[in-house]
């Protein structure tokens, strides 16, 4: 038979996922019947925004080797592939779009802009699944899910109407992260933090002088804050303060909260609980004492009425201004200019987050995140590694009340309709209501917004399944994603699966890390040390880089990846290569039949059994790295190098020729099996040409035992 010298990873591939097609056991239901233990792992769901990147084929090919090795052990997998409408990310992609064409989606129609957005997004979908059959991923494509199907949103809306009934879910005015830019609200988990140096001005109000970095908010003053302690304002606690301001005089109650730090500034703060998160929560403890709060900034960045002749001024011109007339007034007793605190901001625009309180529909998130945190102490549910805990506990005991309001165009609409006569809200599963259920009264409004896609993703390990595979697939049984969104996605899928299922939506969790280049810089398209995997592929084929993804990469540790390394492992699949062309060239007269095995031959095969052993165990407890390491130092540095080359006298020694001629094949075989997680496809090809009693493909030969 006649193999070409070089192995041709690209024709390779094709020809490959070619009979893999053919086969289909990428879908559980024909696999043969003796697969009946059920595995499976749902695939986080791409952004459906724009193709697929270094990080994606990362997880994806982790989560590959989990299915391809979970299916040679005979059981019934499933791996259920999915693309995420994303939100907000998908809207702000292509509102840069709208942006390089000269158009704006304020100059279309709602249903214009999510028409254009739809059909965006289901083409990238088309070349996301292209890009992922290229990895040689073995997803059932048939179950492919995206998460603006009509079942998800059906469960998504069931979801919210029966947490809505159970009084889990209220519509509040709160104040909430707002980004002026993109005109929507956030979630607590959805902004950054950054180090920002700013001035901090010391402002007189009257005999007290506090601190503060944001003067121009002083309109919006309810309160002046001290310490119940502090010694040097006890005089004026629970008494009215009358002073002057810019806009004339002023008078504020000054109130005492343990909150205050005696030691930040002067010991005293003004309290505006319309724009600061921490003011707000004063408020609420101390309503007898404050009036309501009052907007200072609106959802533009431009100063309100209240704000008199600074009004529509945005935020940086009217703080200069006011900064001036305050200093001419002789209000300011001095300003410290290198202050340095932390600030919130967008995390697409990193322009400053506005908290502003806004009409929205909050989650109560502590009574669904106790059974959340009970699942991993219980030890229902484990995070590979096990350091990340920590992590997963601290943010659910630390939770605030979840704002699933969106003031987006593109995602799943909110099903709430507002009585405009008697302001009632009447929430469905969907369908409009023809009245209001309070007032009988037909004039109602359907809620603008949309949900956090947060809300519906997180609902992803049921929502995904149709009513046949949840029974058989639920729960599932290994989560693969990043670390880094292990608050915002891991942690919302344990608390929403535990309520709505009450069981753990997958028994593991393995956090990969993020893809770093060789000199351990965060890639970006602005340092140039972005790598394209479809462009790597191309030239040094998939087997290569899955390899180089995967060797060196510990679980909930960055991920170093260069060309030079995926060169060398494409070294490494050209020596497997070489080494079976070998085997195959001594083996043309071989005959199966009654083998006398030499004391060496048998050894050689204990060795190898040891080593798949080991192997083995390392897959079983997540080590892929080691695992993979291992296949790869035993196939170069003790197959080629040394039993290869021992094995040319042998051969042509009639007396051990046959022998040592089974024991080549059987480890060849061996080899193939073990590496075809990692490197699916040249094992695969050297599988179907080994002169071997053969299954009609490599994914369902049964793992060494």
């Amino acid at each position: 038979m006649k193999i070409e010298k070089n192995y041709n990873a690209k024709d390779t591939e094709k020809e490959i996922f070619s009979l893999w097609k053919k086969t289909n056991y990428f879908n559980p239901d024909n696999l043969p019947k003796n697969h009946k233990e059920n595995f499976c792992i749902i695939m986080p769901p791409a952004n459906a925004n724009d193709p697929m990147h270094i990080g994606h084929a990362v997880g994806a090919t982790l989560q590959d080797i989990m299915i391809r090795y979970n299916r040679m052990n005979g059981k019934k997998t499933l791996w259920l592939p999915g693309s995420d409408h994303a939100g907000f990310e998908t809207q702000v992609v292509y509102e840069k779009k709208l942006e390089k064409q000269g158009r704006s989606r304020f100059q279309m129609t709602r249903e214009q802009f999510y028409k254009e957005v739809w059909d965006y997004t289901q083409k990238n979908r088309k070349t996301v699944k292209k890009q992922l059959e290229s990895m040689g991923i073995s997803a059932d494509w048939s179950r492919d899910t995206f998460t603006l199907d009509p079942h998800v949103i059906k469960t998504t809306y069931q979801t919210f109407k029966k947490m809505a009934d159970e009084g889990l879910i209220y519509r509040g005015s709160r104040l909430v992260n707002f980004c002026t830019k993109h005109k929507t609200a956030f979630s607590d988990l959805e902004i950054e933090k950054l180090e920002k140096t700013d001035p901090l001005y010391y402002m007189k109000y009257g005999p007290i002088t506090l601190a503060t970095v944001r003067p121009e908010t002083q309109f919006g003053d309810t309160a002046i804050a001290v310490h119940p302690e502090d010694k040097r304002y006890k005089k004026y606690i629970g008494k009215k303060l009358k002073f002057n301001t810019i806009l004339g005089e002023k008078e504020l109650m000054i109130i005492a909260d343990k909150f205050v730090e005696p030691e930040f500034g002067t010991g005293a703060v003004k309290v505006t609980p319309a724009h600061d998160f921490n003011d707000f929560e004063m408020w609420e403890r101390h309503k007898k004492e404050m009036p309501e709060p009052i907007k200072t900034i609106d959802e533009d960045g431009k100063m309100t009425n209240v704000a008199g002749p600074y009004k529509g001024m945005k935020i940086d011109e009217a703080r200069a201004k006011i900064v001036q007339e305050m200093l001419n007034k002789g209000f300011i007793d001095k300003i410290d200019s290198n202050y340095t605190h932390s600030v919130s901001v967008c995390y697409k625009c990193k322009k400053t987050i506005e908290p502003l309180i806004k009409s929205q529909w909050f989650i109560k998130t502590k009574p669904i995140a106790k059974p959340a945190i009970d699942a991993l102490k219980n030890g229902e549910v484990e995070i590979i590694p096990k350091s990340y805990s920590k992590v997963y506990f601290h943010w659910l005991k630390n939770i605030r009340d979840w704002n699933i309001s969106r003031q987006n165009w593109w995602g799943i609409a909110i099903p709430a309709w507002q009585c405009l006569d008697c302001g009632h809200w009447t929430i469905t599963t969907g369908s409009t209501p023809k009245k209001c259920e309070k007032c009988d009264s037909k004039n109602i409004q359907r809620d603008p917004d949309v949900f956090d896609t947060w809300f519906s993703s997180g609902q992803w390990p049921f929502a995904v399944f149709k009513k046949k595979d949840f029974k058989t697939f639920y729960p599932t049984s290994v989560m693969e994603t990043g670390y880094d969104i292990l608050f915002f996605w891991v942690i919302r899928m344990m608390m929403l699966s535990l309520y709505v299922t009450k069981k753990p939506p997958f028994k593991k969790i393995y956090l990969h890390g993020l893809v770093r280049d060789k000199d351990r810089q965060k890639m970006s398209k602005s340092k140039g040390n972005v790598i394209d995997p479809m462009e790597i592929t191309e030239k040094y084929g998939t087997d290569a880089l899955r390899l180089a993804l995967i060797i060196g990469n510990m679980p909930g540790k960055d991920v170093v990846i260069s060309e030079e390394k995926i060169k060398g492992y494409r070294n490494f699949v050209n020596k497997i290569w070489n080494v079976f062309r070998f085997i195959l060239i001594n083996t043309e007269d071989y005959k199966p039949g009654k083998i006398i095995l030499t004391k060496e031959d048998k050894q050689i095969l204990k060795n190898f059994e040891k080593k798949s052993l080991s192997i083995t165990k390392k897959i079983d407890n997540f080590k892929f790295s080691q695992a993979a390491e291992e296949i790869y130092h035993y196939t170069w540095h003790e197959f080629a190098d040394k039993i290869i080359e021992k094995s040319k006298p042998v051969l042509e020694d009639k007396k051990t020729r046959k022998s040592r001629q089974y024991v080549l094949i059987e480890v060849m075989k061996g080899i193939t099996i073990l590496l075809h997680p990692f490197a699916p496809f040249v094992t695969e090809k050297i599988y179907q040409n080994l002169p071997i009693k053969k299954k009609s493909s490599l994914m369902i030969e049964s793992w060494p035992k």
